[in-house]
């Protein structure tokens, strides 16, 4: 039985690395303008000076990594998460981490606010805002008493919904309508600001993501079974809580600040993740982040070039597909 788990997972790992690497290929042929595969391909491989080149390095090949990245990182985010308050409903914003970011880049949109970074004033200010909002709501739950999964629900719940009013009273005293209209397209999630320079960071953040969840899966299998079996078996449980809380919200602000809060992939990935391998974290971390990159990336795409020339926000795709999909889940 075991051996046949193993392989189970080491053939659905494989088989979503391959998908992934082919949407990444596909993925580049798709915009405003549709590239024949071969012209992407020789593009990618021979940097040669002219249009093609261009396109698909300079404008896709960023946006299509942070694509995979931002989706790989907000599914594991969402799965360690759903292990910390043992809630299969929970995602990576229940913490009110994204709430924060909005206010920072609302701040940053409607008043002009870090202004002098220049394109990456945005990035800093939503980044701040998710950090002050998971600092906040970490110390709140500490200080009632530590950090539990009712405590992070309550806290985080509450407190996203006065960030969420904080933002939209910026919006209103702004009374700049194309102000309105951008706080509203970043706060739907849209990766059409992808730059090679905003590629490092989310990679970084999600690859340590990825690496100390990891380390500590078998602390994670634990909680999942409940605080006094995990005691049980040695786990420092508030220990262990606090961390899992720290590692996820400072991902989650890092992810958010280059992408705005992308919903339902932090939701439904990792659920398919377990109907496919099972809950084991082990084998449940590498599956997610390969299903979260492969999500994301086809609904950047399918955002792309649902209504060409322009794109749609992608949070309206990931919500058209993730609702129906969750439901039959």
């Amino acid at each position: 039985m075991f051996e046949r788990r193993a392989v189970r997972s080491a053939t659905v790992t494989a088989a979503l690395a391959v998908l992934l690497a082919v949407a990444l290929v596909g993925s580049l042929a798709f915009g405003a303008e549709v590239l024949p595969v071969a012209k992407v391909v020789d593009a990618v491989l021979h940097d040669r000076p002219g249009p093609v080149s261009t396109i698909v390095r300079d404008l896709r090949m960023p946006r299509s990594l942070l694509a995979a990245i931002v989706g790989a990182g907000l599914a594991l985010a969402g799965a360690g998460v759903q292990t910390l308050v043992r809630n299969p409903l929970a995602d990576p914003y229940l913490l009110g981490v994204s709430s924060g970011a909005s206010v920072g880049a609302t701040a940053v949109i409607t008043t002009g606010v870090l202004g002098a970074l220049g394109t990456w004033a945005l990035f800093t200010g939503a980044l701040l805002g998710a950090l002050a909002a998971g600092a906040l709501v970490g110390a709140i739950a500490v200080a009632q008493g530590g950090i539990t999964p009712i405590r992070l629900i309550l806290t985080g719940t509450v407190l996203g919904s006065a960030f969420s009013a904080t933002a939209s009273y910026l919006v209103f005293r702004s009374g700049d309508p194309a102000a309105a209209q951008s706080v509203l397209f970043w706060l739907l999630g849209s990766l059409s600001g992808a730059q090679w320079d905003r590629v490092a960071v989310p990679a970084v953040t999600v690859a340590l993501l990825l690496v100390l969840l990891g380390a500590f899966s078998g602390w994670l299998d634990a909680l999942t079974a409940g605080p006094d079996t995990a005691a049980a078996l040695g786990v420092p449980v508030t220990a262990a809580r606090a961390a899992l809380f720290t590692v996820c919200a400072v991902a989650v602000g890092v992810l958010v600040a280059v992408s705005g809060a992308v919903g339902f992939v932090g939701l439904v990935v990792p659920h398919l993740a377990r109907l496919l391998v099972g809950s084991r974290h082990r084998v449940l971390l590498p599956v997610t982040a390969l299903g979260g990159a492969l999500f994301l990336l086809v609904v950047d795409v399918t955002a792309r070039i649902a209504v060409r020339p322009t794109e749609m926000p992608l949070s309206v795709v990931t919500g058209l597909i993730g609702a129906p999909v969750f439901l039959i889940l």
